[in-house]
């Protein structure tokens, strides 16, 4: 899944919507969920919490929240709060401001830190929903 979720990156899609388009792609979601997911692109546009891990957690409520034969409530809180753990042992914070203080907006090395992100976020994800799935 990450290898799919980086290539949409590089192709040009958002990080959030690059998340969801490899869990369409993986049957992890309804493809429904990707015009949802491009409000979520750059810190839903005011820096603020990363697309990438934005798109993971609409995974992760698609699978095991409400509304499905897998999840509840709970569960998908408990999936939520684990993919943070995971995420913040790595990188900190998922502040789309801080994970990407230091680049330049339209630079090569953001576009390559992004594309990292949205790697390691594809790979917490998928640990986390092939545990049920």
């Amino acid at each position: 899944m990450k290898e799919k979720a980086v290539n949409y990156y590089k192709e040009g899609h958002s990080c959030s919507e690059s998340i969801i388009l490899a869990a369409i792609d993986n049957g992890l979601c309804d493809k429904n969920l990707l015009s949802v997911a491009t409000a979520f692109s750059g810190g839903m546009s005011a820096g603020c919490l990363c697309g990438a891990v934005a798109g993971a957690q609409m995974v992760l409520g698609s699978n095991f929240g409400k509304g499905n034969s897998s999840g509840n409530q709970e569960s998908a809180r408990i999936k939520a709060k684990e993919f943070v753990e995971e995420f913040k042992r790595k990188r900190k914070t998922t502040c789309c401001r801080a994970l990407s203080a230091g680049y330049d907006f339209h630079s090569p090395e953001r576009k390559e830190n992004c594309a990292d992100l949205v790697k390691e976020c594809a790979e917490i994800l998928d640990g986390l929903v092939s545990k049920v799935c």
